[in-house]
């Protein structure tokens, strides 16, 4: 993400080769092999800096417009409208903080008009200030702290930190630009600051009538889209206005696509507040890119407000998420949010970026080891890992979860990085993790999908054995390297087998299911499908670091030719090959998750870790789609998930038994075969399904046998055949007098009368 793409296999990457460059303020590093002497001598100049500034910030006068506060109720965390009194009531935790500041600012006004000493009750902070507006208010908090660095602490007194319970983040208005801040934002700590604000005064959103009534797509029944918002529509050959490019109202304007091609639910990439122009904080090899993906969270509880239409700001991108949402919803389609609750965007000990955890409590927020000079612990490969199970950290999590269910309703999280989440406060791997167990008993959240990425940074790795309760789904990293491998010809058909079959090696026991494992072939980090059939080695140059990030094992094969070619029979062979990987994706058992582009054949020319490429690298090319060669494929991609969801063979709730398959092989333990062919019997009046996949360089007759009496085979799907006959929705009807399945293709026939 910040600088390597993550692995999903057992084998982890280095963290130094994920942390890529370090982000924020300059700060005296300790090394390894420095003395005692050297750190402590480090650690009394950086904390004399540190009363320095507080003492300037505390000798800066306050405007003198006043509001009557008083010390306010420790509950709920945030800012709410106070219960009793009227006013504003703020409230915010610290365990180790021995004084916390409330700094207020309003529209109209570029300073901080009035800072309130806030009272303590246990490890909260809290104050009431009345007569503020319901909206419109800006806020933060200033802590001071008696432990120093050598205690785990890392307090900045004269910096104004963001409240971790905001519920909507003002900044910077436009993504990528610099000049869109406010100029609030340059009177405290240019525009690269962040307050809290909140909106009490706006009326309840209308979710229309249909949306009491809605209910939940099973998961088994869903096919799910990895998407990026800003991606989506920031290119202008998407057709919508430039205003709403590349924002929550531009996806809901192409809802279209989306329910043209059938899928069932979008994943967003990270739609948290984050801060897109981190890399450009200081000089460094990846300071000319932008944060596209999102994975740097600054806010768990506000929408990002750059995603805004027209640069309207945080109130406007709340209400316009919702809009998306509802229209979403209205065309059938479900929302599911990746959240990184792994790490945040302040970074490690090293060029530290701090904008709300560190100096709230960082010895509470973040893992640490203070026996070592870096004492972040970090297993998510950013500098820094969320102390997920400790108490305060839990209940935020669960909090911001809850919040994105109740107030915008979306239908299910991805978890990032999950298996950081069933980590102690040292590190350690829990069998029983408190904070997975607490969502999955939580009355809202067990309602909701639940999917883990299992594995973390730092070789964790929990495919098939992640806590679950028999409720949490899975990325399946193994199915995406079974498929992967069979397809281009390495052979390992058990292993495809068991893919294609739902993983039972994986998923079955206790009261697991198929549906529990999410199949991929492509995500947002590696190769595009397009990619994986064009490229051998990946092509990251473009991202300052000489080609060192991004993982060197994708299992791909370009096809006979290396990136862009005019050979004919290569092209030709690469888009068989996308087809053969959309067929094996949507006729296996389990949940299949495309990822956005994949539908037309996107490329990145190789970049297997685009994640600061805001450009046609990530964003949608729609004028491709309307190239011959696009439409077929995206046709073909649509044919394909209609026949899934239509045919009850597919999707099932139970694993396959011999009463409900056979496979046409006697050749399992020849690791060299790559032909694969079985029947899937059909079920609720369907017919039987044959299916054949050869990834040999040569043709082989298929073993066709003679369909149930009473009806014919009818070839659905020939993947060696141009478009439109590479898939024919009603098939075409035989009898066939046995079958010759080409090199690298697959075929699909369906038992009709």
């Amino acid at each position: 993400r910040a600088a390597a793409q993550r692995s999903a296999r057992p084998a982890p990457i280095s963290a130094a080769a994920r942390a890529g460059g370090a982000r924020g303020r300059s700060v005296r590093r300790v090394g390894p092999r420095s003395s005692l002497e050297e750190a402590r001598s480090a650690l009394q100049e950086a904390r004399s800096a540190l009363e320095e500034v507080a003492v300037v910030a505390a000798a800066a006068e306050p405007m003198p417009l006043e509001f009557p506060s008083a010390a306010g109720t420790p509950s709920p965390l945030g800012p709410s409208v106070a219960a009793e009194g009227g006013g504003i009531n703020f409230a915010v935790f610290s365990s180790r903080a021995s004084a916390v500041w409330l700094v207020l600012q309003l529209d109209g006004l570029d300073l901080p008009i009035r800072e309130v000493a806030l009272a303590r009750s246990g490890d909260v902070w809290h104050a009431r200030v009345d007569g503020l507006p319901l909206s419109g208010v800006r806020y933060g908090y200033r802590v001071r702290g008696e432990g120093g660095w050598e205690d785990g602490d890392r307090w900045e007194p004269g910096m104004v930190l963001l409240d971790p319970y905001a519920p909507l983040v003002d900044g910077r208005r436009r993504f990528g630009e610099h000049g869109s801040a406010p100029q609030w934002c340059a009177a405290l700590e240019g525009d690269g600051k962040f307050l809290g604000t909140f909106d009490f005064a706006s009326a309840p959103f209308d979710w229309g009538a249909a949306e009491a009534s809605r209910e939940a797509i099973p998961l088994k029944d869903s096919v799910i889209y990895e998407m990026n918002v800003r991606a989506f529509t920031a290119d202008e050959s998407s057709g919508v206005e430039q205003s709403k490019r590349g924002s929550f109202l531009g996806v809901a304007e192409r809802v279209d696509h989306l329910k043209e091609l059938g899928v069932t639910a979008v994943e967003l990439l990270p739609v948290h507040e984050f801060d897109e122009l981190e890399f450009q904080r200081f000089p460094n090899p990846r300071d000319h890119m932008v944060n596209t993906w999102g994975y740097s969270t600054v806010n768990f509880f506000a929408p990002m407000c750059r995603y805004a239409s027209a640069g309207g700001g945080p109130v406007a991108a709340a209400r316009e998420f919702k809009q998306m949402v509802r229209t979403l919803h209205e065309n059938g389609i479900e929302v599911i949010l990746d959240v990184v609750y792994n790490h945040t965007n302040e970074g490690g000990d090293h060029r530290s970026y701090n904008t709300c955890f560190r100096g709230l409590d960082a010895k509470a927020y973040y893992m640490m080891n203070l026996g070592q000079s870096e004492q972040l612990l970090n297993y998510s490969g950013c500098g820094n890992t969320l102390n997920c199970n400790h108490p305060a950290v839990l209940q935020m999590i669960v909090d911001s979860l809850r919040h994105w269910v109740e107030e915008y309703h979306v239908d299910g999280f991805r978890f990032d990085l999950a298996s950081i989440m069933c980590r102690g406060e040292g590190g350690t791997p829990l069998s029983d993790p408190l904070l997975v167990r607490t969502i999955t008993k939580d009355p809202v959240l067990s309602q909701v999908k639940l999917i883990a990425e299992p594995w973390d940074a730092a070789g964790l790795y929990q495919v098939g054995s992640f806590p679950n309760w028999d409720v949490w789904a899975e990325w399946n990293g193994r199915y995406r390297d079974s498929v992967r491998n069979f397809i281009k010809g390495s052979g390992n058909k058990s292993a495809f087998a068991s893919a294609l079959a739902g993983s039972a090696d994986l998923y079955h026991y206790n009261n697991r299911r198929p549906f529990h494992s999410i199949n991929f072939v492509t995500a947002h980090d590696g190769f595009t499908m397009m990619d994986l059939v064009s490229y051998n080695s990946k092509r990251n140059h473009d991202n300052g670091e000489d080609n060192n990030d991004g993982s060197n094992d994708n299992l791909s094969w370009n096809c006979g030719k290396e990136g862009e070619t005019g050979n004919g029979d290569v092209l030709a062979r690469r888009q068989r090959q996308c087809r053969n990987f959309a067929l094996a994706l949507m006729l296996s058992q389990g949940v299949p998750m495309m990822v956005m582009g994949d539908e037309y054949g996107h490329t990145r020319y190789g970049n297997n870790n685009s994640y600061g490429h805001d450009n046609h690298l990530n964003n949608v090319q729609w004028a491709q789609m309307g190239g011959e060669e696009q439409q077929a494929l995206t046709r073909f991609w649509s044919e394909l998930i209609a026949f899934r969801r239509r045919h009850p063979s597919l999707g099932v709730e139970h694993f396959l038994g011999d009463h409900d398959i056979t496979w046409h092989e006697d050749r399992w333990d020849d690791e060299s075969s790559s032909f694969l062919a079985f029947t899937l019997r059909g079920k609720d009046g369907a017919g039987d399904l044959f299916v054949a996949f050869n990834g040999h360089e040569y043709g082989i007759p298929a073993p066709l046998h003679p369909p149930p009496p009473g009806q014919e085979w009818h070839r659905v799907v020939d993947s060696s055949l141009p478009a439109p006959r590479d898939i024919l929705p009603e098939g075409r009807r035989g009898p066939f007098d046995g079958y010759k399945v080409p090199a690298y293709s697959a075929v699909l026939f369906e038992a009709k009368p």
